[in-house]
């Protein structure tokens, strides 16, 4: 087969002190479709599978992650700007709604997240969304799932551009203009995304992990004991259902922040690839899958109750002005590294899909050119996510825009089309009758989420353009 790639079957073992596990029983061509290895046994040395997996020696290893690590590195990536516009969705659902919403999107990501693991498992070449959308649809679905998914990432950039540019004026009682910060937040997730592996960032994770635990667990105590929310008697004001005059679009904005809170799907094969033991991934979901939505229920219920209708988004805005101060420094590092986790990889994904067919192998050696390359992927991405959060200067808006644009595929309708491309030929039965169903609810929910979330978000943002300008030295901090 010309121009395929194909595996030696080597280093099988696997496990956290093994060599990884290697990727051999596929050839895979550029769009991502598969054939088998000939049957006769003999080995064909070419271009490996896995463009993750080094063909020089003492060249950069990138498949080094235990399954802990990568479990940091989900974590990192999902639980960050999701968390911060919760307690403002559920002020806007009303607490029922908010947390039967919360629940139920919990588990459909925790589902879609182990299928995106099957999906991963039955074709060990894919390392990316493009390599999943060329086995779906041939080369145009690599193309548009590829650059769709690198749009997303840095659709995600730009929120964590903006939101430290929200969090140094709240410190700082706007000290600079606001381009300022966001240059300055540019600058510095453009420095911590120039490691190359994962493995480097999963201890960064840990500090992000850390860090927002600490800044919703201030911002909590902090509104427990100022009770924003209470009336002129002192009672809590908040509201089991949504209110009456509530309109579609403020609502839907709701529902789409609330999926923005588990989109983390879209790195996922990413993740995988650079696991010395990609079997492990399960036990990373779940680490990811049980901290995100307990976080989520404990910090949107608390925050809203002693908050109240007001309440900000970000959250960390809707405490005393001391309070938010310290939370917002205690948030730097998840504020930076969760941007950082996209931003690489959506360099990754780029650097790969230029070098990873070149005969020296560029991308796994340690060279100036090499070097140079990766720096010139993270420049350029993380400019085009500073000219995002510049342009779409309002925090919920930007989170609801990209949801609707990106995580409603790559959370949900892109792993029930996974699904139905693994087993809609095999043999059913009731349970995969079941899981049909189920995977169908998927994409229809996913192309509702896209078609009017799109709307919705385009819709607010057309209403706030007169007092939030583009490029703005304006305040943006809450309760300026």
């Amino acid at each position: 087969m010309d121009g395929s790639r194909r595996a030696s079957v080597s280093d099988l073992r696997g496990g956290d002190n093994s060599p990884p596990i290697g990727d051999d029983t596929l050839v895979a061509s550029d769009n991502g479709n598969t054939d088998s290895l000939p049957k006769n046994g003999n080995m064909v040395h070419e271009k490996p599978i896995d463009p993750m997996a080094s063909r020089i020696d003492g060249g950069v290893e990138y498949k080094s992650m235990v399954w802990w690590q990568a479990g940091m590195v989900m974590v990192a990536e999902t639980i960050s700007l999701g968390i911060l516009s919760l307690p403002a969705a559920m002020a806007t659902l009303g607490i029922v709604p908010g947390l039967v919403l919360l629940v139920c999107l919990g588990a459909m990501a925790s589902y879609t997240g182990f299928v995106i693991g099957q999906f991963k498992r039955q074709y060990p070449h894919i390392h990316s969304m493009a390599c999943a959308g060329g086995v779906l649809f041939g080369k145009w679905g690599n193309w548009v799932f590829g650059w769709g998914q690198f749009l997303f990432y840095v659709f995600i950039m730009g929120s964590h551009i903006l939101t430290f540019s929200i969090m140094m004026n709240a410190i700082s009682d706007h000290a600079a203009c606001t381009v300022i910060w966001m240059v300055i937040g540019t600058i510095m997730s453009l420095v911590f995304t120039l490691p190359r592996t994962l493995k480097h960032l999963s201890y960064y994770s840990v500090a992000s992990f850390l860090s927002i635990i600490g800044a919703v667990m201030i911002t909590m105590i902090g509104v427990s004991i100022t009770k924003p929310g209470a009336g002129p008697d002192g009672v809590l004001h908040v509201r089991l259902w949504p209110k009456p005059d509530l309109s579609f679009k403020d609502g839907f904005n709701a529902v789409s922040n609330m999926v923005f809170a588990y989109a983390g799907h879209v790195a996922f094969f990413t993740f995988i690839s650079e696991l010395r033991n990609p079997r492990d991934f399960p036990k990373a979901l779940a680490f990811l899958q049980c901290s995100d939505i307990s976080m989520y229920i404990i910090t949107s219920v608390v925050v809203y109750y002693y908050a109240g209708a007001n309440v900000a988004s970000p959250a960390l805005d809707s405490a005393s002005t001391v309070v938010k101060k310290i939370a917002y420094g205690v948030a730097i590092p998840t504020i930076v590294i969760a941007g950082v986790v996209n931003g690489h990889v959506g360099a990754k994904f780029l650097y790969v899909r230029l070098l990873h067919n070149r005969e020296d192998d560029l991308m796994h050696q340690k060279t100036w050119k090499s070097y140079g390359v990766w720096f010139a992927i993270v420049s350029i991405s993380w400019l085009g996510a500073w000219v995002i959060a510049e342009a779409v200067p309002v925090f919920n808006h930007l989170l609801g825009l990209t949801s609707a644009l990106f995580a409603s595929w790559f959370t949900f309708g892109l792993s029930g089309m996974f699904w139905m491309h693994m087993n809609l030929n095999g043999k059913w039965t009731y349970d995969q009758a079941f899981l049909f169903v189920l995977n169908c609810v998927n994409i229809v929910v996913a192309a509702i989420l896209f078609g009017v979330g799109t709307y919705a978000s385009i819709s607010a943002m057309v209403e706030t353009e007169a007092t939030n300008k583009p490029f703005s030295c304006a305040n943006n901090a809450g309760g300026h």
